[in-house]
Parts: structure tokens; C-alpha cells; sequence
């Protein structure tokens, strides 16, 4: 990279200088801008009325710290700026729109800061400098200011969140719970119609992370989910406790969704988010039935070993019904399997192999198909995993699948470490 020009931070100064004259200017022009590019943004007078002062503050504090070469490190967002993110949070504004307000609002800032580098007409080694510079430090506060203004819209979200869910919850809990239940009444007391198709989830954190703001991720996953399945309302979002929450998706008409859009939500998301969905149920009944298997999926989820992001019911209905008790669970598995119940390698690709094979009818062409192998490769592991159980793997086949099936969500929390 080359040396900095000795004249760039004297000529950035005069231009901040310049530009500083035409604050109020710039500042309805950036937001103009800004509503333009942001519709979540617009329609509330309060919020715009915040947008404006947060603008010119980020402006005048950007300014401030182009005219007198201040470093970064000593510069703390604007107080308006906190504030603009604490109201997004409270009325249920996207993260995402906040985050490119500032991106847009950057971008129209410079735009004034450059057509004044330009009416100053520096030579081109100083004006190539000078620009280096703007875009270096303009780049750095924003980066600077928006980490802060997330984190206090995730901490505030939280508080809203939690502030208003209370009488929410009694209400789900009471329709969950009672078996008579006044539609007219429940529907408008939740804002989420129940007369229509739901699907059922529970998303959770592992452990809050020290940045906190568990549930505003949580509530962020969910709306990304519904709006990937295109639901034809909002979800409705029921904290449980700092990182674990139920939610309701409307389907209205539709009976199925796609399980792999949702797995490539969940997965795009961050890392420490996990999910499992009930089936789609309809009506009263279907809201309190894919609620009961979103919650079994979950329990099994949680005991898995490695643990999965995304898990639905459907894919693990016989084994989530079976696990209300692991350690039992554990024991019927190490009785079906015997030695083939031990967390190693080899174990591990004949389990795989076995379960094809059962799967595909005891086909062992198919199952070379499917794994890739020769068939006398699959033939030598079928006979291999029949040695270890003692027994042929055709015999009892129901309970060796489910076994094997068990084993292949839960992984190491069924298995031995050891062969006894």
C-alpha cells in the first residue's frame, strides 16, 4: 500500500469543513435517501423524526473527526443513533433495514464529501490520497458505530420481547391446555389467526453467548423462516426464557412446506441458532398438535450428539415418540445392536451399510448404488456386522432399523465407548 500523502488529513479537513456548512442540507438529503432505499422505514413520524437527528449526528460526529484527524478508537456513536435502533427494535422494524440505512446513508455522505474534493481540485496524487483517506476513515466509524447500534437494537429487542409476551403466553398456554376454545376470542387476543394451517416450531440457543440478545436472534430466524416460506402472515413468537421460544407459522391453505428451504435458513443463520419444526396441522387441533411434535424434536435434538441445526418432525417421528426417557433408550439400542453399539470408525460404516440395506429391501445392489461401493464390498460389511451382533441382520429387522435409525440422529449419546 503506498505512504500516506504528508497534505491528505490537511485537505480531508478543509473538505469536512466545507461540507460541515450544509449540514442541515445533507442531512435531509441522506434521508431522504435513506426512505427511498428503506420502505420498513417509512410511514412513522416519530421514527423518521429519529432518523433525521441520528443522520445528523453521525454526520456532524463523521465531520468532526474528518476536520481535526481524531482517531477512531476515541469516537463513541451518537446518542440519537442509540436511540434510532432502541424505537426499530420496539416497533418491529427488520435488523436488515437498519443496517442498510447506514450502508445507503454512507454512501449519499460521501457523495456531498466527494463533489467537494472535487470543487477544491487538489492534483491528482493529493486527490487519490485524500480519498484513500475518507473512504478509510468513513469506512471504519461506520463499521465502529453500527457494531454498537446492533447490539443495543439485540438487547432492546429482548426487553420488548419479553416485556410483551407475558399475557401472550398465558393466552397460548390456555388454548394449548384447554380443549374449548372461544375463537372469536382467542384470535384477536393472540393478533394470529387459527382458523388456517400452522406449522409448529421451538428455536433455541445452546447457551446465551456473551453478547446477549438471545431471543431478538431468535425472532429473527423465525420472521427469515416465514418469509422464505412466503406465509401469508406473521408468526407468532413466544419467548419461553432467554434463549428458548415457541412459535406458530400461518400456512393458511397450504398443507405441506419444504423442509430443505427451511434447512437452508437455518443454516445461513448463525451458527448457534437450532430449530425443529412440528408437522403442518390445521385449526385449533393442528396448532396444539405440531406443537407437541416441534416439542418432542426438540428434546431430541437436544440430547443429540453431535447436535443438528435444523430437525422436523417427519424425518424422526418414530425416534423422537421413542426418547421421552434416553437412558432407556440407550439400554433397547445396546440390547439390538450389541457390539455394533461402540462409537468408533469401523463401527460406524457398518451401521451406515446396514441401515441402507434395510432400507433399500436388503438389496445389496442397491445399497452399492447408494454408497458408492462394489457389491462384494457391501456383502463383506453386512456379513461383518452380522458377526459382531451375532445374529443375521434380516432377523428382528424392524427393531435393528429403528435402532440404527435412532443411533444415526443421536449419535455418540446411544453408543458405547467402548466394546464390553
Amino acid at each position: 500500500m503506498a505512504a500516506e500523502h504528508p497534505e491528505a488529513a490537511k485537505q480531508l479537513s478543509a473538505v469536512a469543513e466545507n461540507v460541515e456548512t450544509h449540514l442541515s442540507e445533507v442531512g435531509r438529503d441522506v434521508v431522504d435517501n435513506v426512505i427511498a432505499e428503506v420502505p420498513e422505514l417509512r410511514g412513522d413520524a416519530t421514527v423518521v423524526k429519529i432518523l433525521q437527528a441520528s443522520c445528523e449526528e453521525n454526520i456532524a460526529t463523521l465531520l468532526h473527526v474528518f476536520e481535526n484527524d481524531i482517531s477512531l478508537k476515541n469516537v463513541e456513536g451518537p446518542a440519537a443513533a442509540f436511540e434510532y435502533a432502541r424505537r426499530l427494535a420496539q416497533r418491529d422494524v427488520p435488523l436488515s433495514a437498519m443496517t442498510r440505512a447506514y450502508r445507503i446513508g454512507h454512501w449519499r455522505f460521501l457523495q456531498w464529501c466527494l463533489d467537494e474534493l472535487d470543487r477544491q481540485g487538489p492534483d491528482y496524487e493529493l486527490y487519490a490520497a485524500t480519498n484513500r483517506r475518507m473512504l478509510q476513515v468513513s469506512f471504519g466509524y461506520i463499521d465502529r458505530v453500527t457494531e454498537h447500534v446492533i447490539v443495543t437494537y439485540q438487547l432492546e429487542r429482548d426487553h420488548w420481547l419479553l416485556s410483551q409476551s407475558a399475557a401472550r403466553a398465558a393466552r397460548v398456554r390456555d388454548i394449548l391446555d384447554e380443549k374449548d376454545v372461544d375463537l372469536n376470542w382467542a384470535e384477536p387476543a393472540l393478533g394470529y389467526r387459527l382458523r388456517q394451517n400452522h406449522l409448529g416450531l421451538v428455536v433455541w440457543l445452546p447457551t446465551l453467548t456473551d453478547e446477549g440478545a438471545g431471543l431478538a436472534r431468535l425472532d429473527r430466524i423465525t420472521c427469515e423462516i416465514a418469509r422464505q416460506l412466503d406465509c401469508p402472515g406473521r408468526p407468532l413468537f413466544v419467548p419461553r426464557d432467554a434463549v428458548l421460544s415457541w412459535a406458530w407459522l400461518p400456512i393458511g391453505s397450504r398443507d405441506d412446506v419444504s423442509w430443505q428451504e427451511v434447512s437452508n435458513v437455518v443454516e445461513r443463520s448463525e451458527p448457534s441458532v437450532h430449530v425443529c419444526a412440528g408437522g403442518v396441522g390445521y385449526g385449533i387441533e393442528g396448532f396444539r398438535s405440531t406443537h407437541r411434535q416441534a416439542l418432542r424434536t426438540q428434546e431430541l435434538a437436544a440430547a443429540a450428539n453431535p447436535a443438528r441445526r435444523f430437525t422436523d418432525f417427519s424425518t424422526v417421528a418414530p425416534i423422537a415418540l421413542m426418547a421421552t426417557n434416553i437412558d432407556d433408550m440407550r439400554a433397547w439400542v445396546w440390547g439390538v445392536l450389541g457390539p455394533l453399539a461402540v462409537d468408533d470408525e469401523n463401527s460406524a460404516r457398518l451401521r451406515e451399510t446396514a441401515h441402507i440395506f434395510l432400507e433399500s429391501g436388503c438389496s445389496y445392489t442397491a445399497t452399492a448404488g447408494t454408497q458408492i461401493l462394489h457389491k462384494n464390498t457391501v456383502q463383506y460389511r453386512i456379513r461383518k456386522a452380522e458377526e459382531i451382533m451375532g445374529r443375521p441382520v434380516q432377523k428382528g429387522h424392524t427393531d435393528l432399523e429403528v435402532a440404527l435409525r435412532a443411533v444415526q440422529y443421536l449419535g455418540s449419546t446411544l453408543l458405547r465407548t467402548d466394546p464390553e
